[in-house]
């Protein structure tokens, strides 16, 4: 939460400017500042941190895309809010392609302008703390490595500690990991703990189809890192609650393969990366990223797969506010045998599911 959001208004209309600014501050707690052409915009931008920038999507001395790009030269996180002149939906649609957070028309509603405000900045908020502590992970591993230089020298002179020492670093990845994870789940409150629940049905299942304490614990950790893709996923595609543009939609769809390439120096998870990589195909081919079908889908991932889908129908979504009930959830399951799932881990799930 952001106490005091801190708003730059950017419109060559000197007394909207004034209207909106004192709206802002004085019922919206805000602080706000405002320019009058892009130049100044900038010279602002670059000197204080702003929340929100609100923009006037047709300016006199510069195209709306190029002085976002601007912005963003300067804050990768910034979110702007553009003001339209009027409510065209083809036009809104065109500048939330071309960066915008959302669009709000005139005549402006301030209600709809303080949510959109406190949204916004709660939404930088939340993409800098990610992106800090994207820039911790980097830093950590940076010293992981220079332990792994370490550590080599020591061997060559002893192999005495070799398990203690690899467990122990073995140890220190997977905290790093495992920790980034659960922050990448943080970032919405709807998907908040929804690593430990996939974890929790698709032990559950391993379990009834009898597989082994090794396998079990390998899937254990899969599910614990399968969204760790979605670190390269902005948080506006993933809180968006409308529908995804087809480009957005491929943009969600590279998050196992990222996930696979963040894990990939980890050799000991060789098994535990291809289960993250494959988490999302389907049983009969449709699924991403390398559309593999049936039993070339490690079983792992087949049953990452359907508990990963039982608890986003089991939850609320940013783009679905009321979640499946049980029976609704397992019917939908039951409609997708053969074709998302595979027929052996929906009979392990029907076994289970009401003592989930």
């Amino acid at each position: 939460m952001i106490d005091k959001p801190k708003v730059l208004l950017v419109c060559e209309d000197e007394s909207l400017s004034k209207y909106l600014a004192e709206e802002l501050i004085v019922n919206a707690g805000c602080t706000a500042t405002f320019a009058s052409t892009s130049a100044q915009s900038i010279e602002v931008f670059r000197s204080s941190s702003f929340d929100i920038v609100i923009v006037n999507s047709v300016l006199k001395d510069i195209e709306f895309p190029s002085l976002f790009r601007e912005l963003k030269k300067i804050d990768p996180d910034c979110v702007v809010i553009a003001l339209s002149e009027k409510s065209d939906y083809s036009e809104d649609a065109k500048l939330v392609e071309q960066g915008a957070y959302e669009v709000i028309s005139k005549p402006i509603n301030p209600e709809k302008l303080f949510f959109l405000v406190k949204k916004g900045a709660e939404l930088h908020s939340s993409a800098f703390s990610h992106r800090k502590s994207s820039y911790g992970l980097q830093e950590q591993n940076t010293n992981l490595q220079k332990q792994n230089t370490l550590l080599a020298k020591r061997i060559e002179e002893s192999t005495k500690n070799l398990t203690r020492l690899y467990e122990d670093l073995r140890t220190t990845y997977m905290r790093t990991i495992k920790v980034l994870a659960q922050a990448i789940d943080a970032r919405d409150h709807y998907t908040h703990s929804h690593s430990q629940s996939v974890s929790k049905y698709a032990v559950a299942i391993s379990e009834e189809m009898g597989l082994s304490t090794k396998d079990i614990e390998m899937i254990r950790e899969a599910c614990e890192l399968h969204d760790l893709g979605k670190i390269g996923v902005s948080d506006s595609i993933l809180l968006k609650p409308s529908s995804l543009t087809p480009e957005e939609w491929e943009n969600i769809k590279r998050h196992p393969q990222i996930a696979a390439q963040i894990l990939e120096p980890l050799t000991f998870l060789s098994d535990v990366i291809e289960m993250v990589r494959q988490h999302h195909e389907h049983f009969d081919g449709s699924g991403y990223p390398e559309g593999r079908r049936g039993e070339d889908i490690i079983l792992g991932a087949r049953i990452i797969n359907l508990a990963d889908a039982y608890d986003a129908m089991r939850s609320a979504r940013s783009y679905r506010k009321v979640p499946f009930s049980k029976e609704a959830a397992t019917l939908e399951i039951k409609k997708n045998t053969g074709t998302q799932f595979d027929p052996r881990v929906v009979e392990a799930f029907l076994k289970v599911v009401d003592k989930l």
